[in-house]
């Protein structure tokens, strides 16, 4: 048995050397990062409504009629029906228990969610306070985008390159070397994120109305950046003289 083991030892190293995806000849290895900041443009205003009634079909009748009101009224918002989702319905029983621990039925619950692209900031405030009027019940959240988030992210990717470039060629020149071929290139990673305060020139955008409830006072919210971000492994060779 201690045979067996040593002779499986000797062989480590050669494994591991094997699934190394190093080259044998002179090398280096850098990763490329890159950021870009951009303004929003675009708000996705997530929704929902519902109602409580007597029967299955009251409840459904009454979400139904609210959020047609709500659809009508998108023309003002410069919104298309490509630009809404709204398809979505449930209903179901909604109980309660009394002292003795005995279920009773309060009614059925009908709720649709709704989901809007505003391609118009400008028009946020008065849009929400439009579908707050209409009596939708809540907005669960609001979503600042970049319509140009496709050319940033290409953007950001190429710099990730240019700078993995760099990089290699600033640490190859301080000891006497020169780039070479590129060996491989690994796995890249794209990234987006909102920012908030990131300049000191933002813009507010006020919002009435919440999760909370109906509308009483006007909230003040910073517009965010967009940051776009990526990061490539790269693996040169080295030429040396």
């Amino acid at each position: 048995m201690k045979y067996i083991c040593l002779i499986v030892l000797l062989f480590l190293p050669t494994l591991a050397l094997s699934d190394n995806s190093l080259p044998n000849n002179r090398h280096i290895a850098v990763v490329g990062t890159a950021q870009i900041t951009a303004s929003p443009d675009i708000a996705v205003v997530y929704l929902e409504v519902e109602s409580l009634k007597a029967t299955s079909a009251e409840a459904k009748n009454d979400v139904d009629d609210r959020v047609n009101k709500f659809l009508s009224g998108l023309g003002k918002f410069n919104v298309d029906e490509k630009n809404v989702s709204a398809s979505s319905i449930s209903t179901a029983p909604e109980y309660s228990y009394g002292d003795n621990e005995k279920r009773v039925l309060d009614g059925y619950r009908a709720s649709r969610n709704l989901k809007v692209t505003l391609n118009n900031l400008d028009k946020l405030n008065a849009f929400m306070d439009f579908a707050l009027s209409v009596q939708l019940d809540e907005i669960t959240r609001v979503e600042l985008k970049s319509s140009k988030e496709a050319e940033l992210k290409n953007e950001a990717r190429a710099l990730a390159v240019a700078d993995a470039k760099e990089k290699g060629s600033l640490l190859a020149s301080a000891f006497g070397a020169t780039l070479g071929k590129i060996y491989s290139i690994g796995s890249s990673t794209d990234d987006s994120i909102g920012r908030y305060g990131a300049n000191n020139g933002i813009e507010r955008i006020e919002v009435t109305g919440s999760r909370l409830g109906k509308p009483q006072v006007t909230g003040q919210y910073l517009q965010e950046n967009m940051v776009f971000s990526a990061s490539i492994s790269v693996v040169f060779d080295l030429d040396v003289k």
